[in-house]
This record gives C-alpha cells, structure tokens and sequence, in this order.
C-alpha cells in the first residue's frame, strides 16, 4: 500500500500528544515519569514530536525518487541547524497543543527545551545560512538533501577565564541524540593516500586507476527537516567516518592491542572534530581530508539515488544540482570528474559537460586567507589522483585562455588553478569557478567586488556565468519561535501570512508605524524581551543590568575586519568622557560582546580580553557604571542568540567596508526591531536601502574610499597623533588602567593599530564616535525611536531565506518550487 494513502502517522491532539510522550518514556527513555530527570523528559518528548514527522519525510523520500524532480544538493562543511525541538514544534503547528500537554503532565515546556544539547557543527554564519537554506527549501516544498559531516565535537564551547577565551570540547552527542537515523546501509568506500596507475581498457583507451594508501567508510545519519505547516520533510545527511575494518584480530593475537585497533582510531578521527586547527602539516592534512570524505560519500550517494530514480548519467545535470557552499566542498569537482572518468569509463569531454552543468559555487568571502589553498606536496600525498585530474583541467582551460587572450601571460598565471608564485598551491576558489555553471556571491557589494577584483578575470571571460543571491534568514526561527511576544503582536496587526510571505506582507506592518497605542505595545514587547535578558545575565553572570538602558549589541565571530575592538575604542572614550565628567548627551548603555576566536588567532583572543578587561573595570567603578555596563556573553551560538537578538535596541555591525560578504546577523536583529549602526559594507547597504537611510546610522569609508586611501598610502600613527580624543584612549589601554598596570599585554594589539591598522580602525573612529552620539540623540526620542525600529521591522521582507532560495531555484539551480 502506498504512503500516501496509509496516513499511518499520530495525531496531534493534546490527549494523543501526552499518551506519546508516556508512550516513548516506556519504550525509548526505559523509565517510569516518576524517576524522570528534564533530560529524561525532553527526550520522551522529542521522540513523541519527531514521530509526528516520519509519515511526512516517508512521503517526502518517495518525491526524490521521482524521476520528474530536480533534487537540490546543498554541500556544506557547516550546518549550524540549533536545537531541533523547538523549530520543529514550530512547523508543525502543534505549539499550543504540546504545551498544554505538557501542562497536564506537570512539566514547564520552556525548561524541557532548554535541555537541548546544540549540534555544534558549525562556526557560524556559513553554518547558519545552510541551516535557514534548509528550512526555506522544505518550506517551499524543493526536494532537497544538506550534505555534511557528522562531527562527533562541534565548534569548541567557549568559556571565559580571567577575561580570555578557554577553549573547551563540544560534546553534543553525549547524551544522544533522538533526531538522528543511522543508515548503516547507506556506506560509502573512501579512498585516501597511494598512488595511481595507468591502463589501457579493452577499447584501447587510456585509463588511470587509483590504487589507496588506505580506505574509509563513511555511514549515513539522517535527520528530518520539516517545512513550515506544508507537511514535507527534506533531509540533512550527514557522513560519519569509520574503518573498513574495525578490529585486527591477529594483531591482537599477537599482542598489539595498539594495532588491533589502529585502523578504527585513524578512520574516526576524520569526523571527530571540526575545523581541526590546521596551523600545522597535520591539521591541514585532517582537513582535506575532511573535506574529501564527505564530497566522496555524498556524490557516489547522488548516483545511487539517480540510479533508483531509473535515470542514466546523461540526466544528472537535470536530474541534480549540487551547489558548494563555499570553497570548502570544491574539491567535488575533481571527484564527480573522477567518478565519471575512472569508475563509469565516461569520455572526458563529455564528463566535463556534465560536471559543469551540475555544480555552482557560492562564494562567501573576500578575505585572501579564506580563499583555500593547498600546498601542492599535501595535495599530492593525500589525493594524488585528483590532483591528476586538476592538472588536466588546468591545461584544457588555459590552452583555451591562450587561444582568447593570445600573449597574455599574466592573465594566464593568475587565473591558473595552479599557483605558482613561491611554493605552490592548489587554488580551490578557481577550481570551483571554472568547474561550475554559475557562480554567486552573497549581496550586492560583495558580488560586485568579486566581478573587479577577486574573480575579474573569470567575470571578464563568463560574465553570464555570475549572478547575485543577497543572503537571507528563515522567520520561522528568528521571529516566530525565538521571538514569540513580537510575533503575536504583528500577527495581530497584519495576520499570519508573513511567516511564510514576508516579502509581500511584512511591508503592510508600517501602516502602523504612527500609531501610538501600537507604538506603545511595540515598546512593552521589546521592554520585556530585554528584562528576560537582564535576568539571565543576572542569573548566569551575577550581573546587575538596568532593562531600561539602551542595549548595544555587537555578536558575532571575533575578527579584526569585524572590529569589536573599534567598538571597544568607542566605550573607552564614554569612560574617559564620565571620569573628565563631560557626561552630557550620555544616554545610559548596556554594551553585550558575544563570538568566539579561533583558537590559534591570538589578536582576535586579545580583543576578547580587552573587552573583558574593560567590563571589568567599569563593574568596579560606581561613578562610570551607572552610566554604562560591558557584558560578554560566552559562547554565544543559536541557544544564546535566541535570547539576544530580540533584546537588542542597537545592532553593531561595523566591518571594515569590503570585507563583509554579506551578514546575516545584521538581518536577524533588524527583523527583530534593532536599529543598525554600520558601514557601507556587505548587506548592510541593502538594508539602509530597504528601511531608509533615516533609519539607519551610517558611518565610516566605503570599499572604493578604503581602496584608494590604502593605495595612496595610510599611516594610522598619523591619525592617533591628530586626534587628542584618540590619543587618549589609546593610551589610556597603553598605561594598563584596564590590565592592572600590565603595560605589556596589550601591546601587540595596539602595535598593529599604530602600525598598519590593517581594518582601518582608527581611520574610522572619529566618524563612529559622532555617529554613536546621534543613537544616543535618537534614543532619547522615544516615540520617534519606536517608529523607526517598527519599520525596520516592516521593510526587511526581502532579507527572508525564502528569497534567497526562490532567486537560487530561478537563476541558478532552474527548479520550480512545489
């Protein structure tokens, strides 16, 4: 019998709800309710809540084997989903009857979902995105599969020891995980190291077979991802990396118990941890490996789906579109060509066509550090055979490069797959550019800035080939589930459509932008959202914080082009400002830090105890800290920023212009009724263009005036030395008033400002510090406040993920959503 007719599946009612839930603390938790911890209960009701979905993802599975659908292949090194329960409560559409359920058996819902240990298997806004992507292709009924890696330690969890970052293991999976299915027959050979040997096949051809150094498997778990009220379920399919062979027993026989196992221990630590620090040989050894292993799984997994679809290698480029997150996942290039080639026997020619039909490439950065390289000796031992087929690649584009550009040899090296200045690299970001159909980055700015600079010479050979998908975040999460008082409100004003049609419907909310009894709810919602975040600081910190100041708030990674220490600059002048008492035009301000460094990034790690160093001492001095507070709230991720962004009055967003790709938390607290203080820089431009530039504070350089300023010549020891006010921060840090006397430890930050200030910190000062006293200005209106953060909130329909995802299915992917 047929799925679609079985309707096998539970119902939804408050009563069948709570017979589940007791349900699966019999057969699935194994303990009686009485005896039950909140773990105890969050996984019975997990178990009950993801049961509700299995009847939908059967159904949903049999769309992908049609052989009519176009399936969208999302290969992401990051998928930063959060917790699932809650999301999941969502889009289903049982939050009101699990929470009565929940009331009836004497539970608090909110403590149960508290209990959720979050899947760190991301950094952060790569992660993110890939998440919202998901959650937008299910909702918009797209056949979709994520593929990604089941790291068994996520991203460190970050704690804060006397004002530096400890870095500490991120064990997720220690008390299970109930979203998963392990697919154990869904396994993958992974070929890693040897050499390669070249044949003649039986119709004389030449042929080249890889022959490994040693094998991997990688397994298949699978956790269902439900669109919103739509009844569909797509899939996040991750790799976990295991031996061929888990145990020698003749090696234990014999008394080697090390090398009974060995092969286990090097097969697992391939989806142990990620991002491995890969400072060293062997941490960039790992993380090509990484990167390998779950392309390889996942691509020979597309072929066996194409395969039970009834469909042949000619239709994959219809049948499949595969798009690279990033740089990360390029390697799938060299792999799908060497499928094609060495394991299906395809002509070259043809194999090219298909593989380039089939991939596009998503860039996220203009960073010249994260644009992956790898070293050419690396390269060779752990992949020799794709390394073959680069080379090969390498010469088919060029020769055609010569033929278009005749005597250009500079164009020629540099867009070489093969860097060949010093030692060489293998360039992943030109592997992926010639190997794709399109090619997109993630705003305006930022694609225009790959079309000049990082990929001019690409986009001068294939402007067609580039496109524009402006990022975008789900609603579900960031407004409905994380932000529920504001949710209701609006939903009252303008009904429930806009969760899923925030381009169109959203924009109806600033019909009420003037009205004051509105305005006036709109404040209540907002006032309590910041008194539940003061709470938690209190609770979690010890600390005091006044709901009522205005709460400015900067989270996001720690990086030097983000410029959380040009913030810091700018509370150390507020404090020289209250201890010289100028505390006119003041207005009372909580200053919340949240981000993680990278571990082996000292300067990063420095700003983190700056900021610390400075909260500190503003906590022990009672004529600053009634006028501010410094508040850095550790490892902020999905769980934190649930209570963060929703509190916010003033949303930092001050990357050096040019260096941002796009942001997405900059659309998450606008979306949630913050004013941003920005630069011209990455989605910040399309948002001011969206809101208004009167609701936006805009300072600082754009990209073209940090270009030209950097050419002419910048020497920021220049601009300390002319302006007092600057002077007098930077050298109230340099004096150890916020080190305990300690001259020494912030010296290396403060040289690189006075050196080369690489992020133009201090060019920019003076320019945020005027721009901060006019938020402080506008604060203190309150009414003309409330509408200018009620229509952020209205005009940020076009920062929906559905979107970004609608634009990908139309321009690059050609799939029409269900």
């Amino acid at each position: 019998m047929s799925t679609d007719v079985m309707h096998i599946g539970p119902g939804n009612s408050v009563a069948e709800l709570k017979e589940s839930i007791l349900g699966h603390f019999c057969f699935d938790v194994g303990k009686s309710p009485e005896y039950a911890t909140l773990h105890d209960w969050y996984m019975a009701v997990a178990y009950s809540v993801r049961e509700r979905m299995m009847e939908h993802w059967v159904s949903s599975l049999e769309r992908i084997r049609d052989k009519h659908q176009k399936i969208v292949g999302y290969l992401s090194a990051e998928f930063l989903m959060g917790p699932h329960l809650g999301n999941a409560i969502i889009n289903l559409g049982i939050e009101q009857q699990i929470k009565e359920a929940a009331e009836q058996l004497n539970i608090n819902l909110d403590e149960i979902l508290q209990q959720e240990e979050e899947p760190g298997l991301g950094n952060g806004g790569l992660g993110r995105l890939a998440a919202c992507y998901l959650d937008s292709l299910t909702t918009l009924k797209v056949p979709a599969i994520g593929y990604g890696i089941r790291y068994e330690f996520g991203i460190f969890d970050q704690m804060i020891r006397d004002g530096w970052q400890v870095e500490i293991t991120d064990k997720w999976l220690r008390n299970g995980n109930p979203w998963e299915i392990v697919k154990p027959e869904l396994n993958y050979g992974v070929k890693l190291g040897g050499k390669t040997q070249g044949y003649t096949d039986e119709k004389g051809g030449y042929r080249v077979k890889w022959i490994p150094e040693y094998e991997i498997r990688g397994v298949a778990y699978d956790t269902p991802v439900p669109g919103y009220k739509n009844e569909t379920i797509n899939l996040l399919r991750l790799w976990k990396s295991e031996a061929t062979e888990s145990f020698d027993f003749q090696a234990f026989d014999k008394g080697d118990y090390y090398g009974a196992v060995h092969e286990k221990v090097f097969s697992e630590t391939i989806s142990k941890v990620l991002y491995p620090n890969d400072v060293s040989e062997a941490g960039k050894k790992l993380r090509l490996s990484q990167q390998y292993f779950f392309v390889s799984c996942s691509l020979q997994d597309a072929l066996r789906i194409l395969e039970l679809r009834g469909l042949s290698l000619d239709d994959l480029p219809d049948a499949v579109t595969f798009q690279l997150n990033d740089t990360h996942p390029s390697i799938a290039i060299a792999e799908l060509m060497r499928l094609l080639v060495d394991e299906y026997m395809v002509d070259w020619d043809k194999a090219w066509e298909c593989t380039r039909k089939t991939f596009a490439y998503t860039n996220h950065t203009l960073l010249p550090e994260a644009l992956e390289k790898w070293s050419l000796p690396l390269f060779a031992h752990i992949l020799p055979r794709h390394l073959e087929i680069i080379y090969e690649i390498n010469s088919r584009f060029l020769s055609d490069i010569r033929n278009k550009y005749p005597g250009d040899d500079d164009r020629i090296r540099r867009m070489s797959i093969i860097d060949e200045q010093g030692s060489k690299y293998v360039r992943m970001a030109h592997l992926a550019t010639i190997g794709s159909h399109a090619v997109n980055g993630v705003s305006a700015l930022h694609t225009e800035l790959l079309k000049q600079d990082v990929l001019h010479d690409f986009y001068e050979l294939q402007p067609d080939a580039f496109f524009n998908v402006t990022n975008g975040v789900t609603p579900r999460r960031w407004i409905k589930l994380y932000n529920p008082r504001l949710a209701s409100l609006i939903s009252d004003r303008i009904g429930e459509r806009w969760i899923t049609h925030l381009e169109t419907d959203l924009i109806n909310l600033q019909s009420f932008a003037d009205d004051l009894s509105f305005q006036q709810a709109w404040r209540d919602v907002k006032k309590q959202n910041k008194t539940d975040l003061a709470h938690l600081l209190k609770q979690r910190f010890g600390m005091n914080i006044n709901p009522d100041s205005l709460f400015d708030i900067q989270v996001k990674r720690i990086h030097e082009y983000k410029r959380q220490h040009l913030n810091a600059l700018h509370i150390i002048h507020l404090y020289n400002r209250i201890k010289q008492k100028r505390t006119d035009g003041i207005t009372p301000r909580t200053f919340i830090f949240g981000g993680k460094a990278a571990p082996a990034y000292y300067l990063a790690k420095l700003i983190i105890k700056l900021i610390n160093a400075i909260g500190e001492t503003i906590d022990n001095d009672p004529e600053v800290n009634q006028f501010i507070r410094v508040v850095f709230f550790p490892d902020f991720n999905v769980k934190n920023g649930a209570h963060v962004y929703k509190a916010a009055d003033l949303s930092e967003q001050i990357s050096t212009a040019g260096k941002e790709a796009s942001g997405t938390g900059n659309m998450k607290f606008s979306m949630n009724g913050a004013l941003t203080i920005g630069t011209y820089d990455g989605a910040n431009i399309e948002i001011m263009e969206c809101v208004g530039e009167d609701n936006f504070f805009l300072f600082g350089l754009d990209a073209a005036e940090v270009k030209a300023i950097k050419q002419n010549g910048y020497h920021p020891y220049d601009v300390y030395n002319n302006n007092n006010d600057l002077k007098e921060v930077i050298d109230l840090i340099q004096s150890g008033a916020f080190s305990k006397g300690d001259t020494n430890i912030f010296k290396p930050l403060i040289n690189s400002l006075l050196g080369d200030d690489p992020y133009l910190v201090l060019q920019d000062y003076q320019a945020y510090v005027d721009c901060q006293q006019r938020v402080s200005a506008a604060y203190n209106n309150e009414q003309a406040w409330t509408k200018m953060s009620i229509l952020n909130v209205a005009r940020m329909g076009k920062f929906s993920s559905d979107r970004s995802i609608r634009d990908y299915c139309e321009n690059i992917w050609h799939v029409t959503p269900g």
